[in-house]
């Protein structure tokens, strides 16, 4: 599972072998989201709301190049 950032206890994900819609994987302690990178709405799961909003942030700044990520892992889905 290839972290791509970490940040205040956060980490990103993203896995090769996935599935549609393209995603990313957010960790924070026993908690795990996954988020619709191009829609920015949460797919699964669930993180609480100060690291929730913490991983929106994230991904408003960095979105493509999550993007850019998942396909480079997931040529398939493309």
């Amino acid at each position: 599972m290839p972290t791509i950032d970490s940040f205040n206890g956060i980490k990103i994900h993203v896995y090769n072998g996935e599935h549609r819609p393209p995603h990313i994987h957010a960790d924070y302690n026993e908690y795990e989201v996954l988020i619709e990178i191009e829609r920015g709405i949460i797919y699964s799961g669930n993180l609480p709301n100060r690291q929730l909003k913490q991983v929106f942030d994230w991904l408003a700044g960095n979105a493509d190049w999550a993007l850019e990520v998942f396909y480079e892992l997931n040529p398939e889905l493309k």
